[in-house]
Formats: structure tokens, C-alpha cells, sequence
């Protein structure tokens, strides 16, 4: 893969996990530049990684051939316009990490300018361990399209998606999924204390099962989610009316409800911007 110079606008969690998984992988720091207001992220960002760090977001875009868009959604449109004003983005390709802006609406901030790639990653990228959804227009060339792939790929596993309402799938399926788990593994830390485990031996308990059952879905890629559930689930047994207790009190329709209602803020939130 061709080096590109890149440059992020923003330095908070998620830029700094990309470009440790990137500087950690062996990309060169030296085409690394971050811009933020605030010199305390962008000082322990050079410390940590070595790339170039400046307080002026044009400046930061000039340098780079990709720009990663990583301001809060609220501010992306006066970030945007302030760009576009100072500098030109021809040749660029730019990456938007900002939940509920649309593409179509991202482009608009950008003064009609359609080289833009939309991108969804999720909280284990931290970890190197994320999911991140992304989606382009027909004006993003497939070898814009593979670099940008490149790059979200050190931090994890990445899905293009056909359209760009998709986007809002991934953000309930993967992006706001961490939070679900935690919850579930909240819920059982919590009944394992109420039967008389302290809650160091409760959350051991539960987060290296966990673990196991998610290495167990990674390894065993040829197997239905069902046909797993199915392997430790004997009938009559103890899991079995664990698991039947769960699916008698809706536990499907419940996890449907939440995914679909984050889609619907998701739907409404691109309407704030």
C-alpha cells in the first residue's frame, strides 16, 4: 500500500487509536499530522508517536493527502466551512469518523466537494479490536477507497456498506454495541454478587466467559450463531433453562427494539446537523 500523508483534524480517543495501531504497524510518523486547539492532547500525542502536531486545523488539512475529520458533529460544519475558506482540498480525500452526519450533508459542509469517505468505528478500536463501518460515494476512487480501508484496518475489521443509510445499521449493530455487552455483563456481575460471590470472583467469572465466547464465534466462522448457542445448550440441563428463561421473557424482541431505536436517533440526529 502507497504511504499517503495523513492528517487528522481532532485529537481525542479515536484519532489517537488509529494512529497508534498505524505508527504501531510501522507507518512512518513522520506523514502523521494532528491538529487540535489545545496543545495538551496534540504534546502527548508527539511524545507518544512521534508525528507532527500544529493548533491550526487548515494547516494540519494542507499537509495531508487524507484528512480524518474526528471534531465533534456539532462543530464539523464551522470546522468544515473554516477549511474550505483558508485552503483547497483538491486531490484530498476526506474522512469523516463524526456520528450523525449523512454524506450527503458532509459534502454539503465541504462546499459541494464529493471526494469523501463516511466511517463508523466503535470504542475497542482502542484495543485494536474495533468494528468500523464505512461508506463512499461513486466519486471515491477504489484505490481511495482500499487506502482508507488500510488505514481503519489497524485499529480492527472493517465492512463497506452499499448505501449510506447502512452507515446507521453498523452504528446499531457494531458502534453502539460495546455498550449492550456491558450491560449483559453488568447484569450477570451483579446476580452472581447477589447469590454470594464478591465482585472481584463475579467479574472474572464473567468476562473471561465473555471472551471465550467471543473467540469462540471467531474461530468457528462456518458455524450459525444458532448452532453454537445450540453445542452448550443441552436439553434439560442447566443452560438450557437459563437460555429458555431468556427467550420467554422476549430477550430477541428486546435486543430488536434497541438496535431499532438506535437507528431512529441516529435518523433524527442527522437532521440536527
Amino acid at each position: 500500500m502507497q504511504a499517503r500523508k495523513l492528517s487528522f483534524i481532532g485529537a481525542g480517543n479515536m484519532p489517537r487509536s488509529i494512529i497508534n495501531g498505524l505508527v504501531s504497524g510501522g507507518y512512518d510518523a513522520k506523514l502523521i499530522t494532528a491538529s487540535n486547539p489545545s496543545t495538551a492532547k496534540l504534546v502527548a500525542l508527539k511524545k507518544d508517536f512521534g508525528i507532527n502536531t500544529t493548533q491550526s486545523n487548515s494547516e494540519a488539512c494542507d499537509k495531508g493527502d487524507v484528512v480524518i475529520l474526528s471534531v465533534k458533529p456539532q462543530i464539523m460544519a464551522n470546522t468544515c466551512a473554516d477549511l474550505i475558506d483558508q485552503i483547497s482540498l483538491d486531490g484530498k480525500i476526506m474522512v469523516s469518523i463524526a456520528a450523525g452526519i449523512s454524506t450527503k450533508r458532509l459534502i454539503e459542509m465541504l462546499g459541494g466537494y464529493d471526494k469523501v469517505v463516511r466511517t463508523m468505528p466503535n470504542t475497542p478500536s482502542s484495543l485494536n479490536k474495533g468494528m468500523t463501518g464505512l461508506y463512499a460515494p461513486e466519486s471515491v476512487s477504489q484505490i481511495d477507497r482500499d487506502f482508507v480501508t488500510f488505514v481503519m484496518d489497524h485499529v480492527g475489521k472493517t465492512l463497506w456498506v452499499a448505501q449510506d443509510s447502512q452507515i446507521n445499521t453498523v452504528i446499531a449493530a457494531a458502534g453502539s454495541s460495546p455498550a449492550y455487552v456491558f450491560l449483559f455483563a453488568q447484569a450477570m456481575q451483579d446476580e452472581a454478587m447477589k447469590m454470594g460471590l464478591d465482585k472481584g470472583a463475579a467479574r472474572l467469572l464473567v468476562q473471561q466467559a465473555i471472551l471465550g465466547s467471543a473467540e469462540m464465534i471467531c474461530h468457528n466462522p462456518g458455524l450459525e450463531l444458532s448452532e453454537l448457542r445450540a453445542q452448550v445448550t443441552s436439553k434439560g440441563g442447566t443452560t438450557h433453562e437459563a437460555v429458555c428463561t431468556l427467550q420467554n421473557n422476549n430477550l430477541e424482541a428486546i435486543v430488536s427494539k434497541a438496535m431499532q431505536a438506535a437507528v431512529a436517533r441516529a435518523e433524527e440526529m442527522s437532521s440536527d446537523f
